[in-house]
């Protein structure tokens, strides 16, 4: 196409328009000439020949414009020329130049119209990019104005505006930012101020600007510097949580609780506030212990910190014991009212928040509230016993992880106590009945009391085989209520005691005290109550001297005399001593002994007869009582070997005094078969026989001779063969009017025990009283009957009598001798009994007892002399009645014995002289106080005056068929 152009071009030819030639865009075309015409149309026509003619053309001319033909021809020529090819090569290229050149000018012949239409289109087009162009101008020009007339003026000022606006946006971001990065420091200070509700607001408030703000790059580290403090927020308000378990306050335990609920953790801050309890019971029980451990320990080895609690424990020493466990118990006690003062908080606060709410978010937040309140009190309900049984179990290994059998009896009711005041504080923290301290400390108390009883026993022998039976000098109103042993009995009707006394005391009305929680709640611990308790106990109960007047014991012991201090089982009048009888309120006991004789006086007190055994029996009763007190699942042992003790003292002074084989076969009935039975049970199951050496061929079981003692022995400085001090009579007097003095005692605390006892035991206690200490009275009989068959010389009055001749014809008018000398004896008998009681006082029942028995001994021994008697008249047997009245007559003026002892034994034995045979028969047959040989005796008496030889036979007969069953 460039070829046929650049012809054209050579030839010169110009289109019809050539004025408009220069503002084609199109390059003109150049006509071809009429030689060329002519020629083209020379040529043949022949279009498939022609079309031949331009296919042989080669390629290369169709290549680019670029295109050199002359040099390709040139090139193409042989080295070798020949002028005929050449001539026809170029014959050819004319053919093709030919062919082509007809080719074009037919096309453009062709295309003609078609080309001048578009020429003209062209012109058109021209003439409108001219008017196009005057447009722009003018619109440039108005914008070249425009612009400078108002955007460069009002919106370059609007854009300052807008960026200004932005740039203070940005300035109070920045200042946010600046804040938001210095919070730190302020979260500290209030984390030192321990406001934590505070601290924890400012900071979930920094986490939401920093949300705001979090397109800023450093806003993300300091997102995450955000939560890290929150997490350490965390931490310290736990460690605070932690800190309420031990000294609650109210205002700290606040700011904590409103801190878990800004964070939404009510319920977790409760399960970390029970972790925290569990874990300070621990921590402060173990630091405690090892506390102590080491200070005992004395030295800095750490051994002891690395031990577990359980083996901490059996480290203590026993002078640290009970400090330790005070101290324990006190630190326990604050962690318990950190508990309870907690629950309170929550009741408070829930009564607080339960209030009416009118709208739907907060009834739906009123809905989330109550469901936390409810989570919170199950579980603070449910950690009361946790914790009450954490503390058990703490206080239980330090229980058993000493031996207390060896401990002071004194330390171990102060043992007793501390833990009985512990398990009222369980039982008002929860309503347990402490069932694991009970367990331990039963274990305890059953060791402990077994070693102590038996070594108060061996104590009590000992006691009793060093007695001098000397009296004890006591206050004319002694009172076992004075002895601090029994002070607890008092103490529970006084307001001022300890509440774990009161709670101890089974007999204790029901009061409306305040209980331990609410009496410590601020202040105090239960704990120290004891030690100061144990300091007031004082008691004043031995007479200055044996003489004490009444007024200065008035004056000294009137706190004793107020009924207020005295129990109810106290307050009811000892037995008379005089009367054997509780005094009538009509009858004085001064109008009683004015009007008695007998009563050997020393003043007109009549002080308790005791001694210093029987006061320690006494006092050892009310430490076994205390005990049983504090720890009644021993009850029933304790009350056992309360038992015990009465049994042994009795044993001892039947032993002492009372056995005397010589004249229990006297036939009075010196021992009842009741006092018989209980001797023998207390010799069978409390003596060891064989440690006496009575026994020795017989071995009992080693376990059973370990719950016995041996008999005691009297001591070799009490003489009871004298007859200078009535064969020892003021010693009898001490020995068994003491035992009948404790036995009063015992019967006063009856009532007491009884309601210690388990209801399966009492048949024990009631048969213990109805068969042992019942009879205590009756020791007196064979006791001081030894002393009344040796004061009088009864085989003198035998001799005497029998020198007397009875067989007389006239009634005589004179009493004989002996009746004199027998009268001589009794006043003899009666001044050393003067003499005994400026020594001892001797009770009326005492001065009866030997009055009856010398009496009945001596009526006894008048029988026995009229039964010696061979031959007798009935002047006799008058004597025999006139002798007999005399002696009663002079006796009645030496005592006031009413009625004369064994009066009809003796006038029915002289009156039986008379008797027929028939009534004589009748007479053996109902009298059988009387002994074979009295009763043969008076048969053969009467034989001769109104009894045959067959009667006689017949009589005696009878005689020995009644005492052929005694065989």
């Amino acid at each position: 196409m460039q070829k046929i152009k650049s012809l054209m071009a050579r030839q010169g030819l110009k289109s019809p328009q050539e004025s408009m030639a220069d503002l084609s865009p199109v390059e003109n075309l150049r006509i071809p000439s009429k030689e060329e015409l002519r020629e083209m149309r020379e040529q043949p026509i022949d279009p498939q020949a022609e079309q031949e003619i331009i296919d042989s053309i080669e390629e290369v001319y169709f290549s680019n414009d670029s295109f050199d033909m002359v040099q390709h021809e040139l090139e193409k020529l042989p080295p070798e020329l020949n002028l005929q090819e050449l001539e026809e090569y170029r014959d050819k290229l004319k053919r093709q130049q030919a062919a082509v050149s007809k080719k074009v000018a037919d096309l453009i012949l062709e295309k003609q119209p078609a080309y001048v239409k578009e020429l003209e289109r062209v012109t058109a087009l021209q003439t409108n990019l001219q008017l196009a162009a005057v447009i722009c101008t003018n619109a440039r020009r108005q914008l070249s104005v425009a612009k400078e007339g108002f955007t460069e003026a009002s919106l370059g000022l609007l854009a300052n505006q807008r960026r200004r606006q932005l740039l203070t946006g940005l300035l109070k971001s920045l200042r946010t930012i600046k804040t938001l990065q210095r919070t730190d420091v302020r979260l500290s200070e209030m984390l030192e101020e321990e406001d934590y509700p505070g601290a924890i607001q400012l900071c979930l408030e920094c986490q939401k600007a920093a949300s705001t703000f979090k397109h800023y790059s450093c806003i993300s580290e300091l997102n995450s510097k955000l939560q890290d403090t929150l997490e350490q927020i965390e931490e310290q308000l736990d460690v605070a949580l932690s800190k309420t378990c031990k000294h609650f306050d109210v205002s700290h335990y606040t700011k904590v609780q409103l801190a878990y609920t800004l964070l939404g953790k009510t319920q977790t801050a409760m399960d970390q506030l029970h972790m925290h309890f569990t874990q300070a019971i621990h921590n402060t029980v173990f630091q405690v212990v090892l506390g102590y451990v080491e200070l005992c320990a004395g030295n800095a080895d750490t051994k002891f910190q690395k031990m577990q609690y359980k083996d901490l424990c059996t480290h203590i020493t026993l002078d640290s014991y009970i400090p330790c466990l005070t101290d324990l118990c006190k630190a326990l006690w604050e962690v318990m009212l950190s508990y309870h003062r907690t629950m309170q908080w929550h009741e408070e606060h829930d009564k607080q928040e339960t209030t009416p709410t009118p709208d739907d978010a907060a009834a739906a937040e009123s809905d989330e509230l109550m469901v936390d309140h409810s989570y919170v009190k199950k579980k603070l309900e449910h950690g009361l016993t946790r914790i009450w049984q954490d503390v058990q179990l703490k206080v239980k290994a330090y229980i058993l992880g000493t031996d207390m059998s060896n401990f002071k009896y004194d330390d171990f009711i102060v043992v007793l106590d501390v833990i009985s005041r512990l398990m009222q504080v369980g039982e008002e923290f929860c309503g347990s009945k402490s069932e694991v301290l009970q367990e331990s400390i039963k274990r305890q108390s059953v060791n402990y009391f077994k070693n102590y009883h038996r070594a108060r026993l061996e104590e009590l022998r000992m006691f009793l085989e060093n007695e001098t039976w000397e009296l004890c000098p006591v206050k004319s109103n002694f009172n076992i209520a004075q002895l601090h042993e029994f002070k607890f009995m008092g103490q529970c009707r006084s307001p001022s005691v300890s509440p774990s006394r009161q709670a101890a005391c089974s007999t204790s009305p029901p009061q409306e005290e305040l209980s331990l929680f609410q009496q410590y709640l601020q202040e105090g611990n239960p704990f120290e109550m004891h030690i100061e308790h144990k300091e007031e106990e004082t008691e004043d109960v031995l007479a200055s001297n044996g003489y004490e007047s009444d007024e200065l014991e008035k004056s000294v012991y009137q706190d004793y005399d107020s009924d207020s201090d005295v129990p109810d089982e106290l307050k009811q009048d000892y037995v008379d001593e005089q009367t054997g009888d509780v005094p009538q309120k009509s009858v004085s006991r001064e109008t009683i002994r004015s009007k008695k004789k007998s009563d050997y006086n020393l003043n007109k007190t009549n002080a308790p007869i005791l001694t210093n055994t029987t006061l320690n029996v006494i006092r050892l009763v009310g430490k076994y009582m205390q005990m049983m007190n504090i720890l009644k699942p021993i009850a029933f042992d304790v009350i056992h070997c309360v038992s015990q003790l009465f049994d042994y003292y009795l044993y001892a002074v039947y032993t002492f005094f009372g056995r005397n084989d010589m004249y229990e076969s006297s036939g009075l009935g010196l021992i009842s078969s009741r006092l018989r039975t209980t001797l023998n049970r207390i010799q069978e199951s409390l003596i060891d026989m064989e440690a006496g050496g009575e026994n020795a061929g017989v071995h009992g079981p080693t376990e059973d001779r370990k719950e016995k003692v041996p008999s005691p022995h009297l001591s070799q400085m009490v003489v009871l063969t004298s007859s200078g001090t009535l064969y020892g009579l003021a010693q009898r007097v001490v020995a068994t009017e003491s035992l009948v003095f404790l036995a009063e005692q015992f019967e006063s605390l009856q009532s007491h025990l009884d309601t210690m006892m388990p209801a399966a035991k009492k048949p024990f206690l009631q048969q213990f009283y109805s068969q042992t200490v019942s009879t205590a009275s009756e020791l007196r009989k064979p006791i001081y009957w030894i002393v009344a068959a040796k004061a009088i010389d009864y085989e003198q009055m035998l001799l005497m009598m029998a020198g007397v001749k009875w067989d007389i014809r006239e009634i005589m008018s004179q009493h004989n001798v002996y009746v004199d000398v027998l009268l001589k004896e009794f006043e003899q008998f009666n001044k050393r009994l003067g003499d005994v009681s400026r020594h001892v006082r001797i009770p009326l029942p005492v001065s009866n007892v030997l009055w009856e028995h010398c009496i009945r001994l001596a009526n006894r021994t008048l029988v026995e002399g009229y039964a010696n008697v061979k031959k007798c008249s009935n002047e006799g047997r008058a004597l025999m009645q006139l002798d007999f009245q005399q002696f009663l007559m002079k006796l009645e003026k030496l005592t006031d014995l009413r009625p004369i002892p064994d009066k009809e034994f003796v006038e029915t034995y002289i009156k039986a002289y008379y008797l027929t045979e028939n009534d004589m028969e009748q007479f053996i047959k109902n009298h059988r106080e009387y002994s074979m040989k009295q009763l043969a005796n008076l048969v053969n008496v009467c034989l001769g005056s109104h009894i045959n030889k067959k009667a006689r036979q017949k009589l005696l007969a009878a005689i020995d068929d009644i005492d052929r069953p005694k065989r």
